[in-house]
C-alpha cells in the first residue's frame, strides 16, 4: 500500500499538464473554425458585390457606351459594393474594362477600419500569430449580341424594316405588317416560322454568320398565326418589349420557304391585329395583319439568350462569365 501511494503521489499533476496542451490545440481548432467562418462569410458578401458592379459596368457599356458608369472609375460600382456588404463597407480594388472586346472586370476586397486595405482583422487566430487576413473577391462579365435564343412568337420580320434611332434608343412608331411589302420575302408569307420538332408556339432561333450559311429557318405559311398559338400566347406581347428575329434573305415559296435569320431586334409592342386576335386594334383601319410598336435599344441577363457575335440590331446581352469565390 505504501508503495502505491508513493507512485500516486509521483503522477500527481500529469493531468494538468495533458489538459494544457489539449486546450493550446482546442484554442487553434477553434481559431480555425470561427476565423475560418467569419472570412467565408465576409468572401461571400464581397463576390456578391463585385458581381453586382460587374453587371451594373456591363449593363451601363451595352446600352451606352459614354455612359459615366461604364469606365474604370464607375461611381455606382462603389454603392453597389457597399450595399452587398452587412456593415455597408466594402473596397472597389479595381475595374479593369476593355471596350473594344466588351468585357470587364471588377474586384472588391474587404474594408475595415484600423486594418490594411482589403483585409479583415482575426480574432481566435491572434494567438497563433495572425491578426489579419486579406479578402477580395473578382467577377468578370462580358456582353456582346445574342445569337441564338426563345422567341414568345414564331415570327421573323424583314431587316430593311428595323429603324432605330441609337441616339435616343428608342425607335419612331412603326406598324410592321406581316407581308411581303418590298423587303424580299417569301411570296404568299407573313413571316411565320416552323420547327418540325416542336409543338409549341415559340421557337427557338439561330442568327447565322453574313455569308448566308448557317441555319435557315422554314416557313410556316398563311396570314392565320400557327395552329400552336393562342390568344393566351399573343397576351404575353400586350404593352410589352419582345424580341423578333430579322431575316436578311428569304428563299423558296409556300412549305418550300425558308428564312435566314441574320440577327435580334427588341420591339414594345403597342398594338397587334392577327386572324383570329386582336390588341388595341379594332377593325382593319390601321392594317390587316400586324403589329404596331417601336423598336428600342434592349440589355438582357436572360440565360435563354446566348452569347454571340450576330450583328447589332440594339439588342445585347450581358454575362456573368467568371466569378472567383
Amino acid at each position: 500500500m505504501r508503495r502505491l501511494a508513493s507512485r500516486a503521489d509521483r503522477e500527481r499533476g500529469g493531468i494538468a499538464v495533458i489538459v494544457a496542451i489539449l486546450m493550446v490545440v482546442l484554442l487553434g481548432f477553434a481559431a480555425v473554425s470561427i476565423d475560418v467562418a467569419m472570412l467565408y462569410s465576409e468572401r461571400a458578401q464581397l463576390q456578391n458585390g463585385s458581381d453586382s458592379a460587374a453587371l451594373m459596368v456591363a449593363h451601363k457599356c451595352a446600352k451606352d457606351e459614354t455612359d459615366i458608369n461604364c469606365s474604370a472609375t464607375a461611381p455606382m460600382a462603389t454603392d453597389l459594393a457597399n450595399n452587398n456588404a452587412v456593415d455597408g463597407l466594402s473596397n472597389v480594388k479595381s475595374i479593369h474594362l476593355d471596350k473594344p472586346n466588351h468585357t470587364v472586370q471588377v474586384t472588391v476586397g474587404a474594408k475595415e477600419s484600423g486594418t490594411t486595405p482589403n483585409s479583415v482583422s482575426l480574432f481566435f487566430a491572434r494567438i497563433i500569430g495572425s491578426s489579419t487576413s486579406e479578402v477580395t473577391a473578382t467577377s468578370s462579365v462580358q456582353w456582346g449580341t445574342p445569337s441564338k435564343g426563345g422567341m414568345i412568337l414564331p415570327l421573323a420580320i424583314a431587316e430593311c424594316k428595323f429603324n432605330l434611332d441609337s441616339a435616343a434608343g428608342v425607335g419612331s412608331e412603326q406598324v410592321l405588317e406581316l407581308a411581303v411589302n418590298g423587303c424580299g420575302g417569301i411570296p404568299g408569307g407573313f413571316g411565320w416560322l416552323k420547327d418540325p420538332t416542336d409543338s409549341t408556339c415559340g421557337i427557338t432561333v439561330t442568327a447565322g454568320p453574313a455569308d448566308h450559311q448557317g441555319t435557315w429557318v422554314y416557313s410556316d405559311t398563311g396570314a392565320s398565326m400557327p395552329s400552336e398559338c393562342t390568344t393566351a400566347d399573343l397576351s404575353k406581347m400586350n404593352n410589352q418589349t419582345v424580341l423578333l428575329p430579322l431575316y436578311a434573305v428569304a428563299a423558296g415559296t409556300g412549305s418550300g420557304g425558308a428564312y435566314y435569320i441574320k440577327g435580334f431586334a427588341a420591339f414594345h409592342v403597342t398594338a397587334y391585329r392577327f386572324a383570329s386576335a386582336s390588341w388595341q386594334i379594332s377593325g382593319n383601319q390601321i392594317c390587316n395583319k400586324c403589329i404596331r410598336g417601336h423598336f428600342v435599344k434592349y440589355v438582357s441577363l436572360s440565360q435563354a439568350l446566348e452569347l454571340g457575335n450576330a450583328p447589332d440590331y440594339g439588342t445585347s446581352v450581358v454575362r456573368l462569365t467568371i466569378g472567383e469565390p
